[in-house]
């Protein structure tokens, strides 16, 4: 048992944990086949969904860094953010892979994928775009449904047809597991604490609670990639992801929320490229550092 937070950083297997590593398995299997009877776009498209999901929401939770109100809570909301980071690299990596083997394509990186893309390229869902404007309940409740959702996902992932989908849901489902526990503890703590952080807990959910609807609709690519059984439909985590967030709501002794879901823009959302103004306002800062030093490295 490590001494303290700074030594458990420093004793991990492998040190490079920090940056999103330890995908040894996927990374080996980056240029796997295209399994038979999947469209190389439609497998292109879906890792940038997942990709998309995780590197949007992780940069929103380094948001957190210096600003969480506990040092172990800053640690805790960090590490998240690393783990959905490593998954983002591996999926935007198999995307550029995949996009190149496409008649006039041509492949780009992880780091093409996360800095020169515009808005309307992107396939994240809406829950990640928003930042929590530094309000912990908000923090807490977005990452419980984050993460109930995205662990129902993964862990159907796991017979993905696809390796590296496959690999990447194998271990994110230990990591996402954690996540999701961790979420929960909180609103536990809060929605069942005093009075004020009761209320608060309530507000939160109330924020986060029109994002739900868009994390159960099915794609028109998710709806040919299950048929293919390299993807999992969304649509059949619902009941799961419902029963999660019931039973941490009731045990914290917080209301579901009875708010309309965000709307779509002629039946498209996230997964289409239709996002909102939240998100160009995060991507100018995730991309500032490769749009201003172009090619550098480090």
């Amino acid at each position: 048992m490590s001494g303290n937070v700074y030594d458990a950083l420093t004793e991990a297997d492998d040190p490079r944990w920090a940056f999103g590593s330890g995908f040894s398995e996927a990374g080996a299997e980056i240029a796997a086949p295209v399994p038979d009877g999947a469209d190389p776009a439609d497998l292109a498209e879906y890792c940038l969904m997942l990709g998309d999901d995780a590197l949007v929401y992780s940069h929103r939770l380094t948001e957190w860094v210096s600003n969480a109100p506990e040092l172990e809570e800053e640690v805790a909301l960090a590490n998240t953010a690393l783990d959905l980071l490593g998954q983002a690299r591996v999926l935007l990596s198999r995307a550029g892979h995949v996009e190149g083997l496409l008649d006039g394509r041509t492949a780009r990186t992880e780091d093409d994928l996360a800095h020169w893309r515009e808005v309307a390229e992107f396939r994240c869902v809406a829950l990640t775009e928003p930042s929590d404007e530094l309000d912990f309940a908000r923090a807490v409740a977005r990452l419980l449904v984050f993460s109930a959702w995205r662990l129902a996902l993964l862990d159907r992932l796991r017979d993905s047809a696809d390796p590296v989908l496959a690999a990447v849901a194998a271990k994110g489902v230990k990591e996402v597991a954690y996540h999701r526990d961790h979420a929960a503890r909180w609103v536990l703590r809060l929605g069942d604490g005093t009075p004020e952080s009761h209320a608060r807990m309530q507000d939160a959910l109330q924020w986060v609670w029109p994002y739900l609807g868009e994390l159960f609709r099915t794609s028109d690519v998710e709806r040919r990639l299950v048929a293919a059984g390299i993807a999992a439909d969304p649509a059949q985590t619902r009941d799961e992801v419902d029963a999660v967030l019931d039973r941490v709501l009731d045990r914290a002794t917080l209301t579901r929320p009875d708010v309309p879901a965000a709307g779509t823009i002629g039946g498209r959302g996230g997964r289409q490229g239709v996002h909102t103004e939240k998100l160009e306002q995060a991507l100018v800062v995730l991309q500032s550092l490769a749009r201003r030093h172009p090619g550098a490295t480090w």
